[in-house]
């Protein structure tokens, strides 16, 4: 099914390492266009950079985050039952995460072993919503063998967990996936294995073991041996040892390339920051030679500069936290401004278009329970769609579930939300499908340049391409009270004859002489784009591209 044809318009709510080394299988088999008779200088300069983004799926894309475990009831519970005996706990569909209490025998706490019972074929089941979302990616969580429900504890990186399914599961989730057009990114760990790991068992207990030098072992350390954050259950890696990295990614039957042979389009790495910039670079480059056009999403928790250069993208927690703090009216906008235009220059604008910018996650509160205030949370969604990089619905989070901290946020997806037709979870589910839809629609939110624009107090912006029309203007006034602003418009394209049209409210607003003179309402976001030439009528745009 063709799914441009599924997505339509807002509904009412709306109107409207490519460079890195080892990956130019794209790059040589795309031919730039010819600019058009009427591109000007900057339109002939960056017309083959923007087709050339076009072209990459990595650029922009809509991100929907699964955990397995808590996204859909499995269709065949009762014969998988056995598979979460003690110390698991298989919970109903109905009850909640709650914090429990430590397990001294299994060295894990009681609610890192409560299970909800989905797996990959009642995931299978219900893409259909994912679909429906205007989704292009499709990210799970951790699948691999592993005694916790978050599976950051993996035994053995190559066997599916089996209360999930198996790799001929996996296969035909992915081949589901790519036939609505979208792609399945995978979760690695490959900074540490779980306690349970048969070769940390090994390794633990015999020193002559050939695994021995897998960990680290020090009696200095809390529990004899390198542990991600001194966790017992999470022994780290010695990824000096390159017998791991040849396990890991670099063999070509390593963990790695086993599954982007199976399909998979790409691999999230988990604190990504503990593998380091070197290895995440060679990490990053054995997945483009083996696999071009495949993608490496690390998790960086602090400024994107440096690690840019190692990965495809990174998790833009950076750009995450500018974004959540204006959201509650704690800094100013133009402050916000600053930063973000410091971020994007000093990382270069397509590692972070290649980013993922998420609101919440696995390991954050919902943002329902960060962001209560109807108001506050849509400044941030809507910033989410539109600034550079690729956006993440975390699962639920479009119907308005909420959750605070470790397990809460981890909740069964509240289907019933949906059957029992909850006015509020309808109407956040539209509003996130309208932000989804105004992102699908426009080329400059997907793919195109960033550039700031000065304001008194207020976080203004632009996103451009090579063409006139596609230009987005997005003011935001996170303060309580409303704002008169008078904004350069930097596009000498953009004349005052034609207006630019509010996304969100169909509100016009016109520039004269390159000046935007307008008021910016109390905690309000304002998406201006170019009204659409009418045929026929006298336009000054008759010359431009």
């Amino acid at each position: 099914m063709n799914r441009n044809a599924l997505i339509g318009g807002l509904g009412g709510v709306a109107l409207g390492l490519a460079g890195c080394a080892g990956d130019t299988g794209m790059q040589q088999s795309l031919v730039a266009p010819q600019a058009g008779p009427y591109a000007n200088a900057h339109d002939r300069a960056r017309g083959a950079d923007y087709a050339r983004r076009d072209a990459d799926w990595r650029f922009g894309p809509i991100v929907y985050q699964v955990l397995v475990d808590r996204f859909a009831p499995s269709a065949d519970l009762e014969t998988k039952r056995d598979l979460y005996a003690a110390p698991r706990r298989l919970r109903d569909w109905d009850e909640r995460p709650t914090r429990g209490e430590y397990l001294e025998d299994a060295r894990v706490w009681s609610h890192e072993v409560d299970f909800w019972g989905g797996d990959l074929d009642s995931l299978r089941a219900r893409l259909d919503h994912i679909d429906a979302m205007g989704a292009d990616v499709v990210y799970l969580n951790p699948i691999p063998d592993a005694l916790t429900n978050h599976k950051y504890d993996a035994t053995d990186y190559r066997i599916v967990a089996p209360e999930y399914g198996d790799r001929d599961d996996l296969r035909a989730l992915i081949d589901d996936v790519h036939a609505r057009d979208m792609k399945l990114m995978l979760d690695g760990v490959f900074n540490h294995t779980g306690r349970r790991s048969p070769r940390f068992a090994e390794a633990s207990t015999d020193e002559a073991s050939e695994y021995r030098e897998w960990y680290t072992f020090d009696e200095r350390q809390p529990n004899g041996y390198k542990a991600w954050y001194d966790v017992a259950n999470l022994p780290e890696l010695n990824l000096e040892n390159h017998e791991v990295r040849g396990y890991l990614w670099e063999d070509e039957d390593s963990v790695m390339k086993s599954f982007l042979a199976d399909g998979a389009d790409g691999w999230r790495l988990d604190v990504a920051y503990d593998i380091g910039f070197e290895y995440l670079r060679q990490l990053t480059q054995e997945a483009h030679e083996f696999k071009p056009g495949s993608a490496i999403i690390g998790e960086i928790w602090s400024y994107p500069e440096d690690w840019a250069h190692s990965v495809d993208g990174l998790m833009n927690f950076h750009l995450r936290a500018i974004v959540l703090t204006l959201a509650r009216g704690e800094i100013p906008g133009a402050h916000a401004g600053d930063m973000i235009e410091t971020m994007v220059e000093d990382a270069g604008v397509e590692p972070i278009l290649r980013s993922w910018l998420m609101l919440d996650n696995h390991d954050t509160q919902r943002l329902a329970t960060m962001l209560p205030d109807t108001d506050r949370r849509r400044i941030a969604q809507v910033l989410q769609f539109t600034l550079p990089g690729a956006p993440v619905v975390y699962y639920g989070s479009e119907l308005g579930m909420t959750g605070g901290d470790d397990p809460e946020m981890r909740g069964p997806m509240r289907w019933d939300l949906i059957e029992e037709q909850d006015p509020d979870a309808l109407a956040e589910l539209e509003w996130t499908r309208s932000l989804i839809d105004m992102r699908r629609s426009s080329r400059a939110l997907r793919i195109g340049d960033y550039r700031a624009l000065e304001t008194q107090s207020c976080l203004a912006f632009m996103r451009r391409t090579d063409r006139y029309a596609e230009t987005v203007i997005v003011i935001c006034n996170a303060s309580d009270e409303p704002v008169r602003e008078v904004i350069a418009v930097r596009d000498s394209k953009q004349m005052g004859s034609n207006p630019l049209i509010d996304q969100l409210t169909g509100d016009e607003h016109r520039a004269f002489s390159g000046l935007l003179d307008l008021e910016v309402p109390a905690r309000s976001v304002l998406v201006l784009k170019p009204r659409p030439i009418e045929a026929h009528r006298y336009t000054p745009h008759k010359r431009m591209q």
